[in-house]
Parts: C-alpha cells; sequence; structure tokens
C-alpha cells in the first residue's frame, strides 16, 4: 500500500453526508473520494480516485494539516448519488483489493452500500 503523507492542495473538498465517505472532490472531471476506516486497527483514511484506491493516510499530523475543515459545502443529490455509484462495494477496507476485512475485531462487515448511502445525522 501507498502511504501518502497530505491530500492534493487545490482539492475543493464537499460534505457526502455519509459516514463512510465523507469527503469528496471534483479534480479534473475525476471524483478524488477519502473513506474513513476503522482506526486505529486500519489506516485512518483511504483516499480513491475514480474507485481507484490512491493510498492511505495514517499519520494524524498530516491528516490535520490536509483534511477537510469546518463546514463544507455538501455535495448535490446527483453528484451524491454518482460518488455512492461510484464507491460501491468499496465500504470495507480491503474492498479495493478484493480482500474486504471480516475480522471479529472492526467494524468492517456492517459496511455494505446500503449503510454507507444512509444520511448521517447531525452530532
Amino acid at each position: 500500500m501507498t502511504w501518502l503523507r497530505s491530500l492534493p492542495p487545490q482539492a475543493v473538498w464537499h460534505d457526502t453526508g455519509t459516514r463512510v465517505f465523507p469527503y469528496a472532490a471534483r479534480l479534473d472531471g475525476h471524483w478524488w473520494v477519502l473513506r474513513l476506516n476503522d482506526f486505529p486497527e486500519h489506516p485512518l483514511l483511504t483516499l480513491f480516485v475514480d474507485a481507484e484506491v490512491v493510498g492511505d493516510l495514517e499519520d494524524s499530523q498530516a491528516v490535520r494539516r490536509s483534511a477537510p475543515r469546518g463546514p463544507l459545502p455538501a455535495l448535490t443529490a446527483p453528484e451524491r448519488a454518482e460518488v455512492l455509484r461510484l464507491m460501491a462495494g468499496l465500504g470495507p477496507y480491503g474492498a479495493e483489493a478484493g480482500a474486504p476485512c471480516a475480522g471479529d475485531w472492526c467494524t468492517c462487515s456492517i459496511l455494505t452500500d446500503e449503510y454507507v448511502a444512509r444520511h448521517r445525522t447531525p452530532s
């Protein structure tokens, strides 16, 4: 796995309304999507570009420096639907490699497409 030091600085991140893929950005016609993993069992975040894994972010300092902050604009309903279609089946860590995590010690087994599509409720 490739370990990333930061996220692309030119990205304009949007709130997807999901807990699994909380942020997405459209760069040069491609969807950049962050998956929030079951940390510390897995790396904190995984970055995808058009549903292809780019790498993981585990260094909390790097994530703090480069992750989206504050209230973000929400994706439109069609954009959200497009991102969810693109990321279908990729909720569990390892799904991108054809080996989704199924360990007793993590919550990956609940990360079905139905679960992923649920709107996050405000905290």
